[in-house]
């Protein structure tokens, strides 16, 4: 099958300096053939991501974007350090090769990891993946039982205890993520003061066991076998890792998730294949967790309400940066709408439930 995550030209302003970058690696990984080769993955919102190519050898490398972000956010060495971590007991992590923040090198922080060659899902199932209605739920099983191995996980067999602050964890997301909301609101966007004062009213108890959360599982963020692309072989894109609440983990997953009689405006902010046939709805993904997790979900409107809310605030960091021009990718001009959009499905949560 075709590769169908493709790389393309870097995109202007977001070139490397590949002289510098060619002489580290060549340095840190010896036996290199060939001459370097740079392109750049286009459909990331954050961290920028590029296909690193030493004739027949390929490289990831990531590093933060450009412009205004936020303090805790982008920590290359953080995400290097989780993948090292997790990937003797977790096997779907690409395996880390190289971190670099010598600002001879690159004016930021980056890693380098190997690349997992395979099928990575955006808006629609490809024509040439032909996946039938069982084959879409048997891919949503098998998403959601690789979300809860990662749950699974003993973080103490991990190594991987300091990774965050479990205590007060529910609390601490509901007041910091409203915290940046408002650092990042321009004026052309609501101020989502009802969803946050509603988050703050109903925070579930903190009594949870901490888990190794991803906090952005989803399927353009797994890797798909191209010989079977019903089996999942990578995930990626960790730089929002932390211990926390799996259910919270659960609920920012679910909030890309568009069912298939959801209103049409809906429809506008999917950019997952979620609404092809025979995927289950986002309360059948909640009980698919739960056989695969083996505990019983309640008030689960919370987490969702809280993912979607996350979510606007994520947009809206990324429309900022648009805003105050510090990027120049179109993609981010709608943005605005979306957040206005989030707002008014959390708004619905509220007054209906999980729906």
């Amino acid at each position: 099958m075709t590769q169908i995550d493709m790389p393309k030209q870097v995109r202007p302003g977001e070139e490397l300096d590949i002289v510098k970058l060619e002489s580290y690696l060549r340095d840190v990984l010896p036996g290199l053939d060939g001459a370097i080769e740079v392109r750049q993955f286009p459909s990331g919102y954050s961290n920028l991501t590029y296909l690193i190519c030493f004739g027949q050898k390929e490289f990831i490398l990531r590093r933060p974007p450009l412009g205004k972000k936020a303090k805790t956010a982008h920590d290359m060495k953080r995400e290097y350090t989780i993948l090292k971590a997790l990937r003797p007991y977790f096997r779907y992590v690409p395996q880390p090769i190289t971190y670099c923040e010598d600002p001879e090198v690159m004016d930021s922080a980056f890693y380098v990891m190997e690349r997992i060659p395979g099928i990575i899902l955006r808006k629609d199932f490809p024509k040439e993946l032909a996946i039938d209605e069982k084959g879409a739920r048997q891919l949503s099983e098998n998403l959601m039982s690789v979300f809860c191995q990662l749950h699974g996980l003993d973080v103490r067999d991990c190594g991987l205890e300091g990774l965050g602050k479990p205590q007060d964890y529910v609390k601490r997301q509901v007041s910091g993520w409203s915290d940046r909301y408002r650092d990042a609101r321009t004026e052309d966007v609501p101020d989502l003061e009802e969803v946050m004062a509603w988050l703050q009213a109903n925070m579930v108890a903190d009594d949870f066991r901490a888990t190794v959360i991803h906090n952005d599982f989803k399927f353009d963020n797994v890797i798909l076998n191209p010989s079977n692309p019903l089996e999942i072989i990578g995930v990626v894109d960790w730089e929002m890792a932390t211990l926390g609440h799996p259910l919270m983990d659960l609920g920012a997953s679910l909030a890309y998730w568009i069912n298939r009689d959801d209103p049409v405006e809906f429809s506008a902010m999917r950019t997952l294949p979620t609404q092809e046939p025979g995927m289950p709805t986002r309360k059948e993904m909640v009980r698919i967790y739960e056989q695969f997790s083996g505990s019983r979900i309640e008030g689960f409107e919370f987490y969702y309400c809280f993912g979607l809310f996350r979510l606007a605030v994520i947009v809206q960091q990324i429309y900022y940066r648009y805003f105050h021009g510090q990027t120049r990718d179109e993609r981010f001009k709608m943005f605005r709408f979306v957040v206005a959009l989030l707002e008014k499905v959390c708004l619905r949560v509220i007054s209906e439930g999980f729906f």
